[in-house]
């Protein structure tokens, strides 16, 4: 098997045993070993003492990955969970997993490689939902842009042409745009405004551009985190989605609620 020495993924964790026990599974399958898995786990029942989520930490380790399952609590929000893990990670990738997300095999491996031949900020895999396979949507598919001799900074704010690529992530989006786009290669760039649930950095560049350090100055009910610190990194180092997605969105309710306080308002839209 590869190696995945350079990697950790982050992910953080919240009364979701069994959606954690299937994201975990699929960490266990992939062709490369070797990364670090680190959890934030902010449950009501503790990730070890459930038996599903117990058992998908051995098969990962036994698999050859290293786990750790940490307790955090009280919850703070989101970007604070975030920010957490993220100060507990010291590797050169740092891949943050939502936990209710299923990885094709082959999935960090295509990462990590599009990572390291693209040298952006970030890199990664739009989730899709599998029950949108017959919800065609060809007008939120106009946006869609390769990125062709290389991943540039760019800056996305709202308003601008750049932000309608949002709407390339819905649904079963990414699936179709695979299919029209396949021309034979294993994996492509293309332009995006932000992922969800599945993203890879580098390290370092997010540390340099803060993080999630933001979280002290938004209320601790709030939504975005990951929009804002993609962004920032994008705008300095550049970032990428890639096709054929290899990330399945496991299509539970969201346990984001409350929205009205979107971290974009707070952080980026401030003078």
């Amino acid at each position: 098997m590869l190696d995945a020495s350079d990697l950790d993924v982050l992910v953080p964790t919240r009364d979701r045993p069994a959606a954690l026990s299937v994201t975990l599974a699929g960490l266990a399958a992939q062709t490369v070993t070797g990364a670090r898995v680190v959890i934030s786990d902010q449950s009501a029942t503790p990730v070890q003492d459930d038996p599903l989520a117990a058992t998908a930490v051995r098969l990962a380790r036994h698999r050859g990955h290293r786990v750790e399952v940490l307790r955090h609590v009280p919850p703070r929000g989101l970007a604070e969970q975030r920010q957490f893990l993220l100060e507990r990670a010291g590797r050169r990738f740092a891949l943050y997993l939502d936990d209710d997300v299923w990885l094709e095999p082959a999935a960090l491996e295509i990462l990590l490689t599009a990572a390291v031949e693209l040298g952006c900020g970030f890199v990664g895999f739009a989730v899709q939902g599998l029950s949108y396979l017959d919800d065609r949507r060809p007008h939120e598919l106009t946006a869609y842009e390769e990125w062709n001799g290389g991943v540039l900074p760019e800056r996305v704010r709202r308003g601008s042409p750049a932000w309608q690529r949002h709407l390339l992530h819905n649904a079963a989006n990414p699936v179709h745009l695979a299919r029209r786009a396949d021309d034979g290669r294993p994996w492509w760039p293309y332009k995006v405004a932000w992922i969800g649930g599945c993203v890879l950095y580098d390290r370092e560049r997010l540390v340099e551009l803060g993080g999630f350090g933001f979280w002290r100055s938004v209320p601790p009910a709030h939504a975005g985190e990951d929009v804002v610190a993609q962004l920032r990194v994008m705008e300095r180092y550049g970032g990428a989605g890639l096709l054929p997605s290899r990330a399945y969105h496991l299509e539970l309710p969201t346990t984001v609620t409350d929205r009205r306080a979107e971290c974009y308002d707070y952080v980026l839209d401030q003078p």
